[in-house]
């Protein structure tokens, strides 16, 4: 399949999945198809539009209420979900980000005195273990810049069970070469699997499992032999504790009644999603791929993060009228405004994550002298805060969420 880092790509994907997001979704979600010329038929694959902001979860929940109504949609809409919600509960313990970063440093850095350790670390990342299922997605992973949620599942098992490897290293992996890598949605999905987010409870990858679900694929299902069958779930010294959310309110025209700047990010970068109430004088665009790791990020994913900026500043600029500048990385920003004669930047939410790492630094300053205005959806708005545990807290207030935010009520 083809993943074009624009709007116009999102859209039309969007719209040849709705057809298939009710109950043919809940029934084979979970087979891992393998790549296919014009898309996996069972699954949305859109993430990479959303984790860029070319499309946002309010337009996918609303197109598919509209074409299958909440009960029928009701599998595509939770998965939805799990996306919201693992980006609340990693803002209320974004020291698991810090954590996972610092973690990720003292393997790397593990690894220049074992020798033994950088050979299976290599042999894996390769697809070399003998493991036939494991070795696919390795390379799939790398030659496409995606992977079935099914298969990450598995594949991050075997990574912590069998092969025995650091968690954060197969973490960075992913980061480094998924086009849709969410530093929420993936690191909080690898602890899952590992055992650490809901503690005790981890993931084992069974053989039978595999082959079940893979047999669609175009070379058959996929074998694994040697998994590990009774492992323990990982443990570590410390929780984190949940900090209390300080979410901006919705903005009014008046917070945009001054000439602003628009910045457009790897995490927002479109201006559609954004509904702003009035149009900027400038549009920025900063994309940081490379902030994702230490180590070398992938093309598919620099690419199509880098392309979604680019196409998303042309865009804006045509849609508004207004000029259009790059923020390099390496650059201060302060510069790019005053040049232009602007004070104040309108900045969609910086979520925790590389991203914000990137960028942060720079826009503090402006942030401390009011020259910020932070965008942030209703629907996180809403639903953030419900995040405090497991999904559990948000699943039952789905519906809830869904009418107070005004999505799928048509008519």
């Amino acid at each position: 399949m083809q993943f074009t880092p624009t709007r116009a790509a999102a859209l039309d994907r969007l719209a040849q999945f709705l057809p298939a997001a009710g109950r043919r979704y809940a029934e084979t979600r979970n087979a891992d198809d393998g790549p296919q010329p014009g898309g996996r038929g069972n699954v949305s694959q859109l993430s990479p539009w959303l984790h860029a902001g070319l499309l946002d979860e309010r337009e996918v929940l609303d197109a598919v209420l509209s074409a299958h109504g909440p009960r029928a949609a009701e599998k595509f809409i939770a998965e939805v979900f799990w996306r919201i919600y693992f980006k609340g509960y990693l803002e209320q313990r974004a020291a698991i980000w810090d954590d996972y970063r610092k973690g990720r440093d003292a393997a790397l850095a593990a690894l220049e005195a074992n020798a033994g350790l950088r050979r299976a670390l290599a042999e894996a990342v390769a697809g070399r273990t003998g493991i036939e299922a494991f070795d696919v997605w390795a390379r799939e992973l790398q030659e496409t810049g995606y992977l079935h949620n099914h298969a990450r599942m598995w594949f991050a098992s075997i990574w912590i069970f069998t092969l025995k490897l650091d968690w954060r290293l197969g973490a960075d992996l992913f980061l480094r070469h998924l086009m849709d890598a969410d530093a929420a949605s993936n690191t909080l999905s690898w602890r899952w699997v590992a055992g650490l987010h809901t503690k005790g409870k981890h993931y084992l990858a069974r053989a039978d499992n595999i082959a079940r679900y893979t047999a669609g694929r175009p070379e058959g299902a996929l074998a694994a032999a040697r998994l590990a069958l009774d492992a323990a779930p990982l443990t570590e010294p410390h929780d984190f504790a949940r900090q209390r959310l300080d979410l901006p309110g919705p903005v009014r025209p008046e917070d945009l009644a001054q000439p602003f700047a628009l910045l457009l990010h790897d995490e927002a970068a479109h201006h559609a999603p954004l509904a702003l109430p009035r149009p900027p004088a400038l549009v920025i665009g900063a994309s940081r791929p490379d902030a994702r790791s230490p180590g070398a990020v992938g093309t598919l994913a620099a690419d199509f993060a880098r392309g979604a900026i680019a196409g998303g500043m042309a865009e804006a600029a045509a849609a508004f009228a207004c000029p259009a500048v790059a923020w390099r990385d390496g650059e201060p920003l302060a510069p790019l405004l005053a040049e232009a004669g602007i004070a104040r930047v309108a900045v969609p939410y910086l979520p925790a994550g590389w991203t914000r790492d990137a960028l942060w630094p720079d826009l503090a300053p402006l942030a401390a002298a009011g020259r910020v205005v932070t965008l942030l959806g209703d629907l996180e708005r809403a639903t953030w805060p419900l995040a405090k545990a497991g999904f559990f807290g948000v699943a039952k207030a789905i519906d809830g969420l869904l009418a107070e935010c005004g999505i799928g009520a048509h008519g």
